[in-house]
């Protein structure tokens, strides 16, 4: 435990001592506050439903970019090898650059309760349940697209690569469930599932259902142990 919070310290100041972590969370409160402003002020609806709409597409361009340097980077300037000497695990590593990641993101999120706050004063009323469970469901398909992200940056030493590698595996798993039209009846049903927004779409109503959680669960566990594998493959080389 005590080493992945060491690397996890380590990579949040590393966040905050360039320009990454300000402009995500400066960009990522702009966005979300105009298409909410947008629809409180031009079309009178005051809830929370654009603000769960939006964010997932915000998701898709900048966690990739968050996640895209925290193992490529360490390959390029090559501290990797520097860390592969010390008393380092690389789950305790991958651990401790996804925990980094999902903080970022999670504050991020955080923001956003600045538009919570303005429906309160404007007398709203407020499905708690439903605002809970919505945010619950942006901080699971947040993790989620934060362990993608972190095993495309596995893969390459260039960032820009890790990037382009992660957001096109985060656009495979949200556009899923607007394919299935497309696909056989008989493997709509499983593609679906595999589908990340419909999973984000039965929370943000409201529904916490055990499928979904198992679902973002082992989205997360699955490449972070595909990022685990990667780095022991590279390491016997």
């Amino acid at each position: 435990m005590h080493n992945i919070k060491t690397v996890f310290y380590r990579e949040l100041i590393g966040f905050f001592n360039s320009p990454m972590a300000y402009i995500f969370l400066v960009i990522f409160a702009i966005v979300n506050g105009y298409f909410f402003t947008n629809r409180f002020f031009l079309f009178g609806q005051s809830d929370l439903r654009s603000l769960f709409d939006i964010v997932p597409l915000v998701f898709l361009f900048f966690v990739p970019a968050i996640s895209m340097g925290s193992i490529s980077r360490e390959n390029d300037i090559g501290t990797m090898e520097t860390m592969s000497t010390l008393p380092l695990s690389n789950y305790q590593f991958v651990m401790g650059k996804f925990s980094a990641a999902l903080c970022l993101i999670l504050l991020g999120l955080l923001a956003t309760f600045i538009h919570l706050i303005t429906l309160v004063f404007v007398g709203t009323n407020i499905d708690y349940g439903a605002l809970f469970s919505g945010y619950l469901g942006l901080s699971f398909m947040g993790a989620s697209f934060a362990a993608i992200g972190i095993y495309a940056s596995s893969l390459t030493q260039n960032q820009v690569v890790a990037f382009i590698i992660g957001l096109f595996m985060v656009l495979i798993f949200y556009m899923l469930d607007k394919t299935l039209v497309f696909v056989p009846s008989s493997l709509a049903g499983f593609l679906q599932f595999l589908a990340i927004d419909y999973h984000l779409s039965n929370m943000s109503r409201g529904v916490i259902d055990s499928r979904n959680l198992v679902y973002f669960f082992s989205m997360i566990g699955f490449f972070l142990f595909l990022t685990v594998q990667t780095l022991e493959v590279r390491r016997w080389k």
